[in-house]
């Protein structure tokens, strides 16, 4: 059953996002042209981790592709900090923000954090048994520009001050809220697994979020 449900998820999740982000490219201005490139980096980046997995699926398991599906992940992981990256200049451009030098630097210095340990080799990507130290020391400043992220929209959009973007951040909030527990146990208890399909929904609500704002600016024009 998972070789045919899975696949069929993880497509419909990577054109649904790809092909939302392009539209927004064509259709959009300003920040919604930014959230489109930021929704196709997702798209993109998803794919080098979930097309080998489809593939593996199909093929000869999972457990047979273990150094593609490292290196997957691992460009994944470097292009969802571009996504939480982008993320801050989209609000930045929305809400017209102007200045805050060190909220920027923060910002930038999570994302090098979180780029730089990804990339150091006791992370054993291709093994098929990755040390899960790694796996959570990668993921605190990863965290962290998630949380931030989440603060910065909830106090620009939520509770009616944005309506378009409302609940931005609380797709933001599910989406970590299923990711971290998959980092913590998935070794231990494979069926937390399972929290990742939620936490792709989130993505996808997260991305339609931006277009359906961008849909009711143009429905009114």
């Amino acid at each position: 059953m998972q070789a045919i449900m899975e696949p069929i998820f993880d497509i419909g999740y990577l054109v649904s996002v790809i092909v939302l982000g392009v539209l927004m490219l064509r259709r959009g201005q300003g920040a919604e042209r930014l959230f489109g490139a930021m929704a196709v980096t997702l798209g993109a980046g998803d794919s080098f981790h979930l097309i080998p997995r489809v593939a593996a699926l199909r093929t000869t398991g999972l457990a047979a592709h273990a150094a593609a599906l490292g290196v997957g992940r691992l460009v994944t992981s470097l292009t969802m900090t571009a996504f939480y990256v982008l993320l801050y200049y989209v609000w930045r451009r929305r809400y017209r923000v102007q200045g805050r030098r060190g909220l920027t630097a923060a910002v930038w210095l999570l994302a090098a954090a979180r780029a730089a340990l990804c990339l150091l080799p006791q992370n054993a990507w291709t093994s098929p048994n990755p040390p899960l130290f790694w796996g959570v020391a990668r993921n605190i400043p990863f965290t962290l520009l998630g949380v931030l992220l989440m603060v910065l929209w909830f106090q620009s959009a939520a509770g009616g001050r944005d309506k378009g973007f409302g609940h931005l951040w609380l797709a933001l909030a599910v989406s970590f809220g299923c990711y971290i527990p998959v980092v913590l146990f998935a070794d231990a208890v494979p069926a937390v697994g399972i929290l990742m399909i939620p936490k792709t929904c989130a993505y996808l609500w997260a991305v339609l979020i931006g277009y359906n704002d961008m849909k009711r600016r143009l429905s009114v024009q």
